[in-house]
């Protein structure tokens, strides 16, 4: 029988201002980091298997993807016009005012998913535009450019023509309306050990994306009429769980929505055998981490997969955070719709086999979903 794998993505945050760092390879595991002088977070991203093989040399239990990039903008102050038209985009840049003389005073370097662009001017160079975190990949060798009147034209080949480019880079705004065609209208869920967190980064979610905004902490204490701590207090942790995982089960078949889950040991998505009506959507799993730098973070990661002792483990994506400022919810916020990205482009196929298995009624059997007919109960009591 085919077995059904997917992808969870990690990424790696610290609100530390960027240091300079040398690019150097791990066995096995490319990896490099990037600096830019406008930037104010790192993006770890770590492609890690969300279901393992008994087969220890089978790719699914090895890294195959391991990168740290700086998330950049387009250099300030820089004017230029973008459009995508389906194999390829069009970047045009004003030359208006630098005196270009011929096409020696102008350095394009496109490769991949960055992008520099300088002139030459009154003996010093002039940097138009600068990212190494364009909205996608491209072919470089297949960018041209030439000067049409006062304008700097850049056309590049996209390597997925499928995939519309908001922008020429993945930014917020970008990523809020780029995520749209790739979701699918498939709804977000936010887990992790901090209510707060989950929280606040779904507000900018829901914001961003156009999206409703759920939150099982306030639904959970408008049925009770009381709060989360008295609920605990009186009832213990596991009667909140329950709760919330019938809470859970009622969004489950909500499309376009972003729900944020109660963390610690009274939310449902802190037991394991609470997920099934979770994966009906994309999970988040925003966990704070005390590492120090990248190396730190992707033995942490290692170690959550490998041993599966965390339940927040069975999310699609998880996004490391190192402290926590509400202030930076939305830059959370845009690593979550990165990593989302990624995984969604890997297998383009994931918001279907979501819808799938929401017609199915959520039986918990995911990523490996059964046929119509399929009963759990009659599958767990044969293995007894």
């Amino acid at each position: 029988m085919a077995t059904i794998t997917t992808t969870a993505t990690l990424s790696f945050h610290s609100q530390n201002p960027i240091k300079t760092l040398p690019s150097f390879s791990l066995s096995n595991i490319p990896f490099s980091i990037s600096k830019t002088n406008f930037t104010s977070f790192t993006n770890l991203s770590l492609s890690i298997p969300a279901s393992k093989s008994n087969n220890a040399s089978s790719p699914l239990n090895r890294y195959s993807r391991f990168s740290c990039n700086c998330i950049s903008t387009a250099t300030p102050n820089t004017n230029y016009e973008f459009s995508d038209s389906s194999s390829e985009v069009e970047l045009r840049l004003s030359l208006v005012g630098l005196d270009i003389q011929s096409s020696r005073d102008i350095f394009v370097d496109a490769d991949g998913t960055s992008l520099v662009v300088q002139v030459q001017h009154s003996g010093s160079h002039i940097t138009l535009i600068e990212t190494n975190k364009m909205f996608e990949k491209i072919k470089p060798a297949e960018t041209i450019w030439f000067i049409d009147d006062d304008q700097l034209v850049i056309n590049m080949k996209k390597q997925d023509p499928d995939l519309k480019w908001p922008d020429i880079v993945e930014s917020w705004e970008s990523l809020t309306a780029g995520s749209m065609q790739l979701l699918k209208g498939a709804s977000i869920f936010l887990v992790g050990d901090s209510t707060e967190i989950n929280q606040k980064v779904a507000r900018e979610l829901a914001v961003g994306l156009g999206y409703t905004l759920l939150d099982t902490q306030e639904l959970l204490e408008t049925f009770a009429k009381q709060t989360i701590d008295s609920w605990v207090l009186a009832e213990g942790s596991d009667s909140v769980a329950e709760a919330e995982c019938a809470i859970l089960e009622s969004l489950s078949s909500h499309v376009r929505a972003v729900v944020s889950t109660l963390g610690g040991k009274q939310g449902a998505a802190g037991k394991a055998y609470k997920w099934q009506h979770l994966y009906a959507g994309f999970t988040v799993w925003l966990s704070q981490t005390e590492a120090l730098d990248e190396d730190s973070a992707k033995e942490e990661a290692r170690k959550n997969v490998k041993d599966r002792s965390v339940a927040y483990s069975n999310a699609d994506v998880v996004v490391k955070l190192q402290g926590w400022d509400s202030d930076h919810a939305k830059s959370v916020a845009q690593a979550s719709l990165s990593a989302l990205k990624q995984l969604i482009l890997s297998d383009k196929k994931l918001p279907g086999k979501k819808s799938l298995y929401i017609r199915l009624g959520c039986r918990g059997d995911w990523p490996n979903i059964k046929p119509p007919g399929w009963d759990p109960s009659n599958e767990a009591e044969s293995i007894s």
